[in-house]
C-alpha cells in the first residue's frame, strides 16, 4: 500500500527481455536503501526488487503487466517516480494506492498557469464512472485532485515543487501515463453493481 507521494525519481538505466518479462534496471538515491522482495512504485505500478548493484536496483514485469500499464513503452533515460510502501504509524499525505494500475490515461494539454502548470487527462470512458469531482487520483505514481470534470477528461494543477520532484516536468501532450482510480470508488461501484 502506497500514499502517491514520491519519495525519490529514479532513472532508467537498462531494460532487457527475459522471455515475454522485462527487466528493468534504475539508479536512484534511495536503491541501496532497498532490500531484496521489497515492493517499490514506479510510476505507480507496484514491483519487487529482486536485485541490486550499487546505487541500481532491478524490478522485472510479467506480461499482464506490461499489457494495463505504460512499462512496455519506458526507455532507457526516462525519470521514474519511485515511492517506497507506507508503514503503519505513518501519515497518509495522499491517498490510499495499491500499486495496481487501472488504466493508461493520455496527455491531452499542459499549460503553464503562472504559478502552477495545468495539464487535462483523458481516461478511457469506461472508467468515467471513477471520477469525481475534487476526487483523488492516482497519476503515474503522484496522488492528485481532480477539478473541471467532463465525461472522461479532467485536469489538475502540479504545483513548482511537485514539477520539479517528479517526473512531470517531462510529460507532454500526447504522452501515456498510468492511472489508479481512487480504491473506495471501485469498492461502491463493485457493491452498487452486486445489488
Amino acid at each position: 500500500m502506497f500514499t502517491g507521494i514520491i519519495e525519490a525519481t529514479g532513472l532508467l538505466q537498462e531494460v532487457t527481455h527475459q522471455g515475454r518479462n522485462l527487466n528493468f534496471w534504475i539508479a536512484s538515491s534511495i536503491s541501496d536503501h532497498l532490500k531484496i522482495d521489497q515492493s517499490l512504485a514506479h510510476n505507480g505500478v507496484c514491483l519487487t526488487v529482486v536485485a541490486q548493484r550499487p546505487g541500481q536496483h532491478l524490478v522485472t514485469a510479467v506480461e499482464e503487466t506490461l499489457s494495463k500499464t505504460t512499462l512496455s513503452k519506458w526507455n532507457v533515460g526516462m525519470v521514474l517516480n519511485l515511492e517506497r510502501a507506507l508503514r503503519l504509524g505513518d501519515r497518509l499525505d495522499g491517498h490510499l494506492v495499491q500499486g495496481h494500475v487501472d488504466a493508461v490515461a493520455e496527455c491531452i494539454s499542459k499549460h503553464d498557469e503562472a504559478g502552477s502548470t495545468l495539464f487535462r487527462f483523458r481516461i478511457p470512458g469506461s472508467f468515467a464512472e471513477l471520477i469525481v469531482e475534487k476526487g483523488s487520483i492516482c497519476l503515474n505514481g503522484v496522488s492528485l485532485t481532480i477539478f473541471n470534470l467532463e465525461r472522461d477528461t479532467f485536469s489538475v494543477a502540479i504545483i513548482p515543487y511537485t514539477m520539479e520532484h517528479t517526473g512531470f516536468s517531462s510529460l507532454s501532450e500526447g504522452d501515456s501515463l498510468n492511472v489508479e482510480f481512487d480504491i473506495l470508488g471501485k469498492y461502491l461501484l463493485r457493491q452498487q453493481a452486486l445489488g
